[in-house]
């Protein structure tokens, strides 16, 4: 007859397996779709450094084996890319991928919703392109502001706070430059504001000294600029130059610390820009200065609204498999099911669809004060 001590002993051994189930973390690849080369890599660069941190921070409630592919800038790469990843499947102990983090640049990602519609996962983004949530897909979600938030608050600052009544629209020839001029000329003409001059420019362009002087010549009160990242430093020393008088209201990259350390603080003053957020101004946040803090160990560097979005994405993610798993399969279905109801309060915004995939209602207004890379707020908007 075997001991008491040995029967709990086997009990206990028996148990140890299914208790290891019970509190098994799960696991699951996870395509990381980016512009790492290209006008667009700066930004690329960003999510790759948001979602890899986040990957870090959520490690105890799911793991992600992160597959990290260059779209470079071109939409059929961005395809070529999303077949790679999804290719193998399972791999590396983890389960095949049940969502695909995706580029930020919007001709990429229209031509990525039907790859996400055939195979029945969700495509997370921080891409401000307005046509994509119009596109009506279930298994999109914008984890970045839309145009329609981002540039309505950029006209309105333009409007109400610079009073500019005559400026110069600058955007680029990209489906992102497109998409922003539709909704300013939109929200300029609804404030009754008259755009003194519209100009195309492709991100080839490295002299904007001409454009700026048209600008000027037009009688522009203000330049508002709707760039990528290079073309907006290179437009920016070409106003300072030409035109140093006239007030600078750009897009989101302007909020991006990169750029802004290709000048030194003087050069910027005045200079504002629309954004998400700006993570290394939000001193007032605990979460956020974290977040901050720990990037800068990381990376040794601050970092953009985009890496926070993306870290954001990926955090509410993983709440959002957590959640699954405690009571069921988790499936790509299962995971855009919980995505489309789910509030989760991130870093940057409280994320919640509108049904149609935008999950951010707010959106900023940073400017420069001619001391320090890090600018003040100067205004918010929401949008509920």
């Amino acid at each position: 007859m075997l001991s008491r001590r040995v029967l709990l002993a086997s009990a206990a051994t028996l148990a140890a397996p299914a208790i290891a189930r019970a509190q098994a973390v799960p696991s699951f690849r996870l395509p990381i779709l980016l512009p790492l080369t290209g006008f667009a890599a700066l930004e690329g660069k960003s999510q790759r450094e948001g979602a890899l941190l986040a990957i870090r921070d959520v490690a105890a409630t799911v793991r992600f084996v992160p597959d990290v592919l260059d779209t470079t800038t071109a939409p059929e790469a961005a395809v070529t890319a999303w077949h790679r990843a999804l290719r193998d499947g399972a791999r590396d102990g983890a389960a095949a991928p049940v969502a695909v983090l995706g580029p930020i640049l919007g001709t990429q990602m229209l031509a990525l919703l039907p790859e996400a519609a055939s195979a029945k996962l969700p495509l997370l983004a921080v891409s401000g392109t307005a046509r994509l949530s119009e596109l009506g897909s279930p298994w999109f979600f914008r984890f970045f502001p839309a145009d329609g938030v981002v540039k309505v608050a950029h006209a309105r600052y333009v409007a109400e706070v610079t009073k500019a009544k005559k400026p110069a629209v600058i955007f680029q020839t990209t489906a992102y430059g497109q998409s922003g001029r539709e909704v300013l000329a939109k929200a300029f003409a609804e404030a009754k504001v008259t755009v003194a001059l519209e100009e195309g420019v492709a991100t080839s362009i490295n002299d904007f000294t001409p454009i700026i002087a048209k600008a000027k010549a037009s009688g522009a009160d203000a330049l508002v600029l709707h760039l990528h990242s290079q073309s907006t430093a290179l437009a920016i020393r070409a106003a300072r130059s030409v035109a140093p008088d006239l007030p600078v209201i750009a897009g989101s990259a302007m909020a991006q610390p990169a750029t802004a350390a290709l000048f030194q603080p003087a050069e910027l003053m005045g200079v504002c820009a629309e954004t998400a957020s700006f993570p290394a101004a939000s001193v007032d946040d605990a979460k956020m200065k974290a977040f901050v803090e720990a990037y800068r160990k990381e990376y040794s560097a601050d970092p953009d609204a985009f890496a926070v979005a993306e870290y954001d994405a990926v955090s509410m993610l993983a709440a959002a498999i957590a959640e699954i798993a405690r009571t069921g399969a988790v499936t790509g279905e299962s995971v855009r099911a919980t995505l489309s109801t789910m509030h989760y309060r991130g870093l940057a915004a409280e994320y919640r669809s509108d049904g149609k995939g935008n999950m951010v209602h707010t959106a900023m207004i940073v400017c420069y004060d001619g001391k320090s890379h890090v600018p003040p707020i100067a205004r918010r908007y929401s949008f509920p």
